[in-house]
């Protein structure tokens, strides 16, 4: 397959009609054609810019099929959202160029009666750019449009943040995502990595965040690089490494990692501790194993075990065991949205109170396995205040024995910390969203 807006159309084809993660999927098609490189970044930016404004696509496309989107062979509706993207957002491909790679490629794919239809709504959308889709006395609406999501997530950022906040979250949220790597120095010192990610053609700053990181600003798939295959790096957001620094991690610690899958953190919390002590890392699903043990191999891990386990199911054998436990738990995903644009109007809110559920429960179990004067840290990757501040306050409220111990990161504009002691992370060019808290057992 080398027509690029042909491979991105598969792609958004089983992104949205068959839930596949827009991050594996595009992926599997790009080591499937036969684009060269420049064609497989125009796929990637055509993909996840189309999933990112979907919302503001679809409005903009409601007011041209006056029979509703399911009229459409959904083909011909895909090609309409790529192309409106590209004609909206994108300044270096040319409108005319745009219409007629649709219309050429809807009639090799499709009819041409569909070829005549795409033409026709794509021109007439040509004809009034200056068109508004939106009330723009609505503040929602306005927000919805403009940062292009659903009214129930534009809703729920308001009311727990503010308009001021919230609209921060959403611009935030839009944000392209760099690269990020966390650095091994179980095996070179943090210069001895910077020094050979230059020399492999890389352009690359420093962290924002954390000592450890190194952002890649340009330069070939890092994963083939042979830095991240001898296990030197790890791919890893800011925003993640600080958990593993959240823990008061030392040498021959007994931790555990509840929900350890794919390992990324697991890995980060081995390498502080230097291989020493012993980490269990635990998860649900039996095939995400080979994941971590995959990440441990890579990295040179030896002081790991994996399991498979339900952590919202007490085991008594771990009763008092660990000096720190990690319950990155399971979450709704609203501040990953850089990455995975689908969340927008994947995610649904009325779930969001069977997760908090399922949150409490792994909270439970947690604090049993701690030995007195543990540490418990808990995270998350979303921006939803019942799973994050609301989870914590219940706990804390309900167990007297426990305390939280504030932490620190830095002084920087997106990380806001709050008088109780915990820590959100606003998402920014920089940082995904997310959430910490640390814990101690009395």
């Amino acid at each position: 397959m080398n027509n690029s807006r042909l491979v991105a159309i598969v792609v958004i084809e089983k992104v949205i009609n068959e839930n596949a993660y827009s991050n594996i999927v595009l992926g599997l098609e790009l080591n499937k054609s036969d684009l060269n490189d420049k064609d497989k970044a125009l796929v990637t930016e055509i993909v996840y810019g189309t999933l990112k404004y979907k919302y503001t696509i679809d409005k903009i496309l409601s007011s041209f099929i006056k029979k509703g989107f399911e009229s459409l062979d959904s083909f011909v509706l895909n090609i309409l959202r790529i192309s409106i993207y590209q004609i909206r957002f994108l300044d270096k491909v040319p409108s005319f160029a745009v219409v007629n790679e649709a219309v050429n490629l809807t009639k090799k794919m499709s009819n041409v009666g569909a070829a005549q239809f795409v033409n026709g709504v794509l021109r007439n959308y040509l004809r009034d750019d200056a068109a508004v889709y939106y009330n723009e006395k609505n503040d929602i609406e306005r927000l919805c449009f403009e940062y292009s999501f659903t009214k129930a997530l534009v809703k729920l950022f308001i009311k727990q943040y503010g308009i001021i906040t919230a609209e921060k979250i959403l611009s935030g949220l839009n944000q392209k995502p760099d690269v990020t790597v966390r650095v091994n120095t179980l095996k070179l010192t943090y210069e001895e990595i910077w020094e050979k990610l230059i020399e492999n053609g890389y352009n690359i700053e420093k962290g924002y965040a954390c000592l450890d990181a190194i952002r890649i600003i340009k330069g070939k798939n890092i994963e083939n690089n042979l830095l991240f295959n001898e296990g030197s790096i790890t791919v890893q957001d800011e925003s993640a490494m600080l958990t593993a620094h959240s823990m008061d991690l030392a040498p021959n610690l007994e931790v555990l990692d509840l929900c350890s899958a794919p390992g990324g953190k697991t890995t980060h919390i081995a390498e502080i501790m230097r291989n020493t002590g012993h980490i269990s890392a635990f998860d649900i699903h039996k095939n995400k194993l080979s994941l971590i043990k995959e990440n441990l191999d890579r990295i040179g891990i030896i002081n790991t075990s994996c399991d498979v386990m339900d952590a919202t199911i007490y085991d008594s054998n771990l009763l008092e065991s660990a000096d720190r436990v990690l319950i990155d738990v399971p979450c709704s995903g609203l501040g990953i949205i850089r990455k995975k644009p689908e969340i927008k109007w994947s995610k649904h809110i009325k779930n969001i109170e069977n997760i908090v559920h399922t949150q409490r429960k792994i909270m439970e179990n947690a604090s049993k396995y701690l030995k007195k004067g543990g540490v418990l840290v808990y995270s998350t990757c979303t921006l939803n205040k019942e799973e994050n501040e609301g989870n914590i306050d219940w706990f804390i409220e309900n167990h007297p024995e426990f305390k939280i111990q504030p932490v620190f990161y830095g002084d920087l504009k997106n990380i806001n910390y709050s008088d109780s002691g915990y820590v959100t992370i606003l998402p920014n060019e920089y940082m995904d969203g997310f959430f910490i808290a640390k814990i101690v057992k009395l």
